[in-house]
């Protein structure tokens, strides 16, 4: 059950018959779907298609994404989940511009698995805030390629040549006669066509959506409730299933001292023993909760050799010591120069060692998923997920059937962050199935927020240490960072021991500034919790390590950080131009300490980080109160290189500041004798909206390959505020978060 890695993109799996969504399948998994009216493809055929994903390439057929509706709307088929991210708008952006569409026209699903959505380098997942950068060029052309299908259609309708036609949103128009025939009318004829062999993309100058702030595609159903996501899926004859895991990872469920009792209780159903894990199926969530809850397990302890069982001594501050402690050499993963010269040659060497803690995801919405098995032998799942054909893969081994007899639902994701990747153990989409197929009915079973705690996939905990020389005139020339612990891409794609696995140094690697000797390198030591993606990923922590440790190398030097960072970037004009960009949102550089308006004594921090292709710049403005820091505005300028949605953009670095922020201050989950030591937001506090501060963004299209948006705007929060916080108080803090730090009064 727990051997849920994802499968190889050649073993994907296409779509099957969605029984409890037959209408919309009867037209949008046909085999042209640009009108509404074509045939349902036969299964058979389906299963075919998808079985040989060699013969697609993905991204590239207009029938696998698009369908156009007689009253001339859109409906697409999103390769990508929403999260949040406003990816479903984007999407519509991109494909409504070359389509000539205005987006506002479009209704966006998820769509099932298939090869043709494998988009991510032959593989499907939402993450790493690559989706639209990755698919930006394949969708432009998947709607020019669209466009230029109807403008054949109504060349040959009006007799004239395709180059006497032009479209204005959705209806092509022969200027010379007047006429005009919407979309809607030719979309049946058009998805009888081959696909063009070659399209032209409309110029920069021309467009009408991208790069505009277009408005959400989904704020009037979340804001009128319309929404379901996969915690209110309802199907016919379903029950409700709660779960209690074994407090350690590993354990198994022995003696149930009062299953009796239990299954006696008001609309208990039934009491069930699943790997590592205690279920009751009942006829409400509530109920089922309750008897659970009552429940009285004996868990046994793990055998020998189970893998990922959670040693019972384990605890956060020995694994931190740990870590510190582990010895050399590291695996180098970037060099330039001769660091051991470098060092040896300086006139000053400054020395630190920076740690942050295990992170949780802390998402509103709780992990739930529904299974149902239908007379066809088919499995159906509704479940939140970045990556539906890995979902597909995994059930498949857990249902005991071929990945296309598994039909994944994809439901908008109540917070994204990293939390809905394809962890073993972190998601109850298995206990579903096996639930399901034991009471012979659908069950929804929804993980309560104490067991969301309990098996959630952290952030790895991370330590740096870093060694720098300065030459005579204070300046680095030699530095050499050394990441140890855990990067999750080597834990779920696998590690191969002479390479470092980029997620465990990105963040200390990939820096431009211009110091001749640097090396950075990696010891590796396995994290005993289940590690998982967090937003950003090793970038969370890992800028907050190296920028602080730039400031801790100007004060060193007797420079003033900014201005230092300002001379180190000389040969770097792109970043240097988005840290000039960054201090002049601000109202210019102020290190500080001086007295604001309202009394206060106030500093600044600043930091740059190059996270996901994109390259961005913060500042932070901090005081004390009462011995806690509070910060008051963060100004962020971000380099995206080229844009889709200035607006969705804002909104993405405002959510990221928000939460690098939480974990700067506040977040930490503590393991003690192999526990988790908070089981809800009593004890795993985020951050309040009283302690939100202002947050203003510039955004700079230097016209670089596009980058990321989802995860750049949080790694620099973390050291712009360390660094403030430290020009404030004379003090270093170079332990994560601020709030087990005891501050003076500035």
């Amino acid at each position: 059950m727990n051997d849920i890695s994802p499968l190889p993109a050649g073993n994907d799996a296409g779509p099957v018959l969605n029984v409890s969504r037959r209408g919309f399948l009867g037209t949008s998994l046909s085999a042209l779907v640009l009108a509404v009216a074509v045939p349902l493809a036969p299964r058979r055929a389906m299963a075919a298609a998808a079985a040989s994903p060699a013969a697609v390439t993905p991204g590239t057929r207009v029938q696998a994404f698009l369908e156009i509706r007689p009253d001339s709307t859109v409906l697409f088929h999103s390769a990508f989940v929403e999260g949040g991210q406003g990816i479903f708008t984007a999407m519509a952006q991109i494909v409504g511009e070359e389509l000539d569409i205005d987006p506002a026209r479009f209704t966006v699903e998820v769509a099932p698995p298939g090869a043709d959505y494998l988009l991510i380098g032959g593989m499907r997942f939402t993450g790493g805030s690559m989706s639209v950068r990755m698919s930006y060029q394949a969708m432009r052309t998947l709607g020019a390629s669209a466009r230029q299908m109807l403008l054949q259609v109504a060349a040959e309708r009006l007799q004239v040549p395709v180059a006497d036609l032009k479209t204005e949103p959705g209806q092509v128009i022969h200027p010379a006669s007047g006429r005009v025939i919407p979309y809607g009318e030719l979309a049946t004829a058009a998805a009888a066509l081959p696909l063009p062999e070659k399209v032209a993309l409309r110029s920069r100058e021309d467009f009408r959506w991208i790069g505009k702030p277009v408005a959400r595609l989904d704020v009037l159903d979340k804001s009128t409730g319309k929404v379901r996501y996969a915690i209110d899926q309802v199907v016919e004859d379903m029950l409700y299933a709660a779960v209690q895991h074994s407090p350690r990872l590993g354990g198994e469920p022995g003696a149930l001292a009062n299953e009796a009792e239990v299954k006696a209780m008001p609309g208990v159903h039934s009491v069930h023993r699943l790997p590592g894990a205690v279920a009751v199926v009942a006829d409400s969530w509530w109920r089922a909760r309750r008897a659970v809850e009552t429940l009285q397990v004996s868990w046994n302890e793990p055998a020998a050799g189970t893998p990922q069982a959670m040693p019972a001594t384990f605890s956060s501050e020995a694994h931190r010591t740990r870590l510190k402690q582990a010895p050399g050499p590291d695996l180098a993963f970037e060099e330039q120069g001769n660091v051991t010269k470098g060092l040896k040659q300086a006139k000053k060497i400054v020395e630190a060692v920076y740690d942050a803690p295990h992170l949780a995801h802390g998402q509103m919405e709780p992990p739930s998923s529904l299974a149902r098995w239908n007379a066809d032998g088919t499995v159906e799942l509704w479940l939140p997920n970045q990556a539906p054909e890995m979902f597909q893969g995994a059930a498949a081994k857990v249902a005991g059937v071929p990945p296309e007899k598994v039909i994944i639902h994809s439901p908008m994701l109540g917070g994204f962050f990293g939390r809905h990747f394809l962890y073993a153990s972190a998601s109850p989409f298995p206990q579903a199935i096996l639930l399901a197929k034991a009471v012979g009915r659908p069950v929804k079973v929804l993980w309560s927020r104490e067991e969301e705690f309990l098996r959630d996939a952290v952030r790895p905990m991370g330590v740096a240490r870093f060694r720098a020389g300065l030459d005579a005139h204070g300046r680095p020339v030699a530095l050499h960072g050394v990441a140890v612990g855990e990067g999750p891409a080597g834990r779920w794609f696998g590690r191969k021991p002479d390479k470092v696995d980029s997620t465990a140094v990105e963040g200390i690697a990939g820096k431009v500034y211009d110091i001749p000797h640097r090396r950075v390198g990696h010891i590796h030591v396995d994290d005993p919790a289940v590690i998982g993606f967090w937003r950003s990923v090793g970038h969370s922590m890992n800028d907050f390590f190296y920028e602080c440790f730039f400031d801790e190398m100007a004060d060193a030097g007797k420079h003033d950080p900014y201005e230092l960072r300002r001379e180190l970037l000389k040969n770097s004009p792109r970043h240097r131009t988005l840290l000039e960009a960054v201090a002049e949102l601000a109202g210019g550089w102020r290190r500080g300490p001086y007295t604001a308006d309202d009394g206060s004594q106030r500093a600044r921090g600043v930091a740059m980080a190059s996270p996901f292709g994109s390259e961005v710049a913060t500042m932070a403005e901090v005081s004390l109160k009462d011995g806690v820091v509070v910060v008051h505005t963060v100004w962020v300028a971000i380099d995206p290189g080229s844009i889709v949605n200035p607006a969705v953009i804002e909104a993405q670095v405002r959510s990221a500041v928000a939460l690098g922020l939480s974990a700067t201050l506040l977040e930490q989950v503590v393991y003690v004798d192999g526990m988790p030591q908070a089981r809800n937001y009593d004890l795993y506090p985020i951050l309040p909206p009283d302690r939100m501060p202002e947050v203003k963004v510039r955004i700079v299209e230097s016209g670089a390959p596009m980058g990321g948006i989802g995860e750049p705007g949080l790694p620099g929060v973390p050291p712009a505020v360390v660094n403030a916080l430290a020009a404030l108080t004379g003090h270093r803090v170079r332990s994560l978060p601020l709030s087990k730090a005891v501050l003076g009064k500035a």
